[in-house]
């Protein structure tokens, strides 16, 4: 089965980490632990780690009990800042016949410029917070 909205295998894994992160503070993460905890491959995980410390939203502290912690509180990071550290800015795309250009003056012209505005507003108005609170209060009551 198709998916309307897809995202990259890189800003999953960005958003997962960041969660991760956003739900213990309190402490280092290795990329090893993380990698296993999110059954994933450390090298790839690696390339993502080092995309969100250049974006300013993972710190790194080298050594045996090193390890990732986030460098600004969850309230103040946006899914947005999280997708466009590992992917670049979010575009849009204008014809769903992915013709590079489009006036949209078709039957379904707006359609795509909709559904992305939604959903740019839905990363940019979301804090991982409001995430990890929700999944949080989530298993709590599962």
């Amino acid at each position: 089965m198709q998916q309307l909205l897809k995202i990259s295998e890189a800003a999953s894994l960005a958003l997962h980490t960041m969660g991760v992160l956003a739900a213990e503070p309190k402490r280092l993460i290795s990329n090893r632990e993380m990698a296993q905890r999110l059954r994933v491959s450390e090298a790839h995980l690696a390339k993502v780690m080092q995309r969100l410390g250049r974006a300013g939203l993972v710190r790194s502290q080298r050594g045996p009990k090193g390890g990732f912690s986030l460098l600004r509180r969850p309230q103040d990071i946006t899914l947005l800042e999280v997708y466009e550290a590992t992917e670049g800015p979010l575009e849009q795309r204008r014809c769903l016949l992915a013709r590079p250009m489009c006036d949209g003056n078709c039957m379904l012209g707006g359609l795509l410029s909709q559904v992305g505005d939604r959903v740019r507003d839905y990363f940019a108005n979301t804090r991982l917070s409001d995430i990890t609170d929700s999944f949080q209060s989530e298993a709590l009551h599962a």
